[in-house]
Order: C-alpha cells, then structure tokens, then sequence
C-alpha cells in the first residue's frame, strides 16, 4: 500500500503554456465523449485510452493528471478477474505513487507519452518480460479507499524483445494474429471499410508472402480495380484514388498480372486529370467559400492534389500531393508511361512545402523555418523521392533527409494530423530510407504498441488530436496499421524499400 498521502494538484492546462492545443478536452466533448458504433468495442461509453493486455480503458484528469480514472473494464480479462470496476482510479504501480503528469498536448514540447500512460506501459512490458503480474494501487470508486490489486496474466503472454520487431517472436506470431483478424473481418466486396484500412490491410498481407491470405489480397485488389476509372466525382475522391494505384501497383509488382495494368492507366488518368496544374481547374465555389485561399495564377499550389480534384476548398496540399507522387513512381516500374513534368510538379510541390530541417508542412508553404509537427506527410514524401525513377542525385538526397527528419523526432509518430493510422503506416514506411530511422521511431513509441495491444490481440485506434474514423471499428484501422508497420523491415514491397529488377530509369521485365 502507497503511504505517501494524496495531495492535490494544479489542473494539467495551468501547467502548461498557454499556447498549447490540447489533444484531450477535459470539458467533456472529444475524445470521451465519442463512440464506437460497432466492433467490440461499441460496448464502451466513450473513447478511452486502452491499457494493453490489461482489457482496461482509461481516461486522463484535469484535477490529477498523473492518475488513470478506469472508464471500462472487459469481462473475462486480467482487469476483470481483479476486480477492478468503472470509476476506480490507478493511483500507483509496482507500489510507487504515479506523479507525473500526462502532458499530453500537441506541439515540439508534448508530444510523446510521458506520465501515467508511460508509466503504465514500462511496468506491464517489465510484468510480460519477468512472467510476474502487475501490481496496482487502486483508489475504490465504492469506498474510497485505496487498494493493492494484482493482474495476472496468461503464461502464453509475451513481451517485445528489445530491438522488436527484429528477431521477436511476439511480433511474429502478433502479425499473423492480425492478419487472421483483418481476413475475417473483410467485406463481401472485397473492402475492408475505409481508406487507410484499403491501404494497409492488403499491403501488410502482401508483405507477408503467405498464401493463405492470397484470396484475401485478390478481393481487395478487384475492389480498388471495380470502383475506380477514368474520371469520377465523389467525396475526399483523390484519397481513394491513391489507395488504389499504390495496392494495384504493388500487386502487378508482385504477380505481373497483366490485367492490373489497364486498371493502373485508368487510375493514371484520373491522377492526371485531377492534379492541379493550371488556374482554370479552380473550383468556383471556392471564391465562396475559401477566398483567402485561392491561389495566384500559374504561382501557388501547382503541381499538387487536394480532397478533390483540381483546385477545391483550400486547394493542394502535401499528403495526397506525397501520395500521388508515389504512384506515378509506382506505376513508372509497372511499365505505365507517366509524364515526368507531372511528376516532377508534384516533387516541386513537395520540396516548396520543407523546412530547411526537412520537416514537409500542410501546403507548399513554409510556416515555420526549423520548426516540426506530426511526420505523417514528412513520410510519405520520403517514400515519393526514394521511388523517384529518375537519376539526378537530389532525389535520393532528399529522401534520405526526409527520412532522417523523423528519426530526429520520433515521438512525433502516433499522433498524424487527421488519421494517425494512416501517418504511422506511412511513417514506418518512409522510415526504411534511412539507416537507423525505424528503429529510432519503434524505440520512441514502444509505449504505443504495449499500450494498444489488447487482450484478444487485436490493436486499438488510442486517442488523439483529432482522429478521423474511431467509431466505424476501432480496432480494424490499427490492426491494419500494425501489422503493415512490424512488417516494415522485411522490405518485401516497393514503398518499403524493395529495389525494381533494372536500373532506375527502365521498365521491369514482363
């Protein structure tokens, strides 16, 4: 039992500069407050931070920021069997006090994990490496009283081997759990349900070279293959679009189906069609609705892709420009003849857009020399230059001092504006052009991959800033996620460092 007395503290946000974005409202509105409305976890009242194996969910506090108020408990889990319930509050483990605080805030000085979730997730790994249970001190909801709880834990349970995901037998058997997970969860249509999900889902089965996930990736590949063609309209369309030429290029990289290739010039065309590259593709309601948006003629924005095509809203920005860029590099080894001005645009639009650190922000604005945010878009323009099919020495410069931007701040990772899923696949794969880089990232954000592991072995989409898609099944989106990152190494695709079969200006061999 912790004698130390309990002493009140200073609201987390009074202890921190006043600037700072908050990543969790302690008002009530999001994360909490948000539902899952299916999977397994649409049984939890909120959006919660999950505690690993634990099958807890925690949320954090404003009047104790260095404490875990239990918001859910999972029956027939460790935390269950304990006893623990909703509204108990984690004030210690391993008979230590928990104090100190989660910054838990957006920006150069809080990101990363650091207090009660860090905490947390140092002391399981060191339960699952040592085979001993996890010790607690509880504050209890009923009687208000603390008490020391221990959660014990399968023997089948194992911990990260020090330099995971090499030579670990957790992350090899957790990839195929994952896979498992992702094949029987798979649409009908062959989808697995949203864009991040149609990226790496098939990606990391691909990457696997197994055979019992073939059928899977097919489906998948039809799908992307049965709702793209030449020119579409629809909502966020170019992200879709991207997903799709990245998958289908990979899978004629890998199987040189010749089938795929007519489906890889339709998306081709729709890329080129909906790329910005001249002021009459303008938008016209964005006079409208974003007039300090617009752009100077044949000036700004050229060369990229937005939400949309053309010019649209706030225009271009480097996400999808970085996407769009890797497929008509990817296309470029399929044998597709991809105009080299276009592509060198969207390499203007990217290199516009870096800070003299290598840090890619929003748009092809600079807002900030030396300065960095979440490496999501950092990454996937790392990606886009290495696959550069093109001999000038700056493009593989540039990926390698993209690349290398990341590993200088790792803890950026798990926190990718939008859809962190989507910036942590990207991440780990932009990672692969610079030694040292992915494990640098892996070290930084162990406590992630502790901490959202659950029970059943699926992966959970932890909070953040500003997750897009939590409540359609949170644990497909990371479970896809994860299972492409801890493949990452094994360099088995194109986007993670797989090198075409001639020199970087031809054509592969049919």
């Amino acid at each position: 039992m912790i004698q130390t007395p309990r002493v009140f503290k200073l609201p987390l946000l009074l202890l921190l500069p006043f600037t700072l974005h908050a990543q969790v409202n302690y008002e009530g509105a999001r994360p909490w407050s948000i539902k899952a409305n299916e999977g397994p976890d649409a049984e939890v009242d909120g959006w919660f931070y999950n505690l690993g194996i634990t099958g807890l969910r925690a949320k954090l506090s404003q009047e104790q920021p260095e404490d875990l108020v239990i918001r859910h408990v999972f029956k027939r889990t460790p935390a269950a069997k304990a006893k623990l319930k909703e509204g108990d509050i984690i004030v210690g483990i391993n008979g230590k006090q928990l104090e100190i605080p989660h910054l838990n805030g957006y920006g150069e000085e809080v990101f990363g994990a650091q207090g009660p979730i860090s905490t947390f997730a140092e002391a399981l790994d060191h339960s699952l490496k040592n085979k001993k249970p996890l010790k607690l001190t509880v504050l209890k909801a009923k009687s208000q009283k603390e008490e020391e709880v221990s959660l014990k834990f399968p023997s089948s349970a194992k911990a990260f081997a020090n330099d995971f995901p090499l030579d670990c037998p957790k992350s090899e058997e957790l990839v195929i759990e994952l896979l498992d997970h992702l094949k029987d969860h798979q649409n009908k249509n062959g989808s697995f349900g949203r864009v991040p999900r149609d990226t790496f889902a098939p990606l990391a089965m691909m990457s696997s070279g197994l055979s019992k996930y073939r059928k899977s990736i097919e489906k998948n590949v039809k799908y992307h293959a049965e709702t793209t063609s030449t020119k579409d309209r629809g909502s966020l369309i170019n992200w879709r679009y991207m997903a799709a030429g990245i998958v289908l290029s990979e899978y004629y990289l890998a199987t040189e189906k010749k089938w795929v290739l007519k489906e890889l010039q339709e998306i081709y065309d729709f890329l080129s069609w909906s790329q910005y590259t001249d002021i009459s593709q303008l938008h016209p309601k964005s006079k409208e609705t974003h007039p300090d948006a617009l752009p100077q003629p044949n000036k700004t924005a050229l060369g990229g892709w937005g939400h949309n095509p053309g010019f649209e809203g706030y225009g271009p920005i480097c996400m999808t420009t970085a996407q769009g860029a890797i497929c008509f590099a990817l296309m470029h080894r399929c044998g597709i003849k991809v105009d080299r001005e276009r592509l060198d645009s969207a390499y203007d639009f990217l290199h516009r857009g870096a800070s003299k650190n290598g840090y890619i922000w929003y748009s092809d604005k600079v807002a900030k020399e030396n300065s960095y945010a979440d490496m999501g878009r950092t990454a996937a323009s790392a990606i886009a230059y290495a696959l550069s099919p093109y001999p000038e020495p700056h493009y593989q410069e540039r990926a390698q001092r993209y690349s290398q931007v990341m590993g200088t701040y790792p803890k950026t990772f798990p926190d990718t504006h939008g859809s962190p899923i989507m910036g942590m696949g990207y991440g780990a794969a932009g990672a692969m052009f610079s030694a040292e880089t992915y494990q640098k990232i892996m070290k930084a954000n162990r406590f992630w991959f502790i901490t959202a592991e659950c029970a059943d072995g699926t992966y959970y989409y932890q909070p953040n800033r500003d997750n897009a898609g939590y409540g359609n099944d949170s644990r497909l989106s990371a479970s896809a996620a994860t299972a492409f990152i801890l493949m990452a190494p094994k360099k088995a695709l194109h986007i993670t460092g797989k090198q075409p079969t001639t020199d970087v200006i031809g054509v592969p061999s049919p």
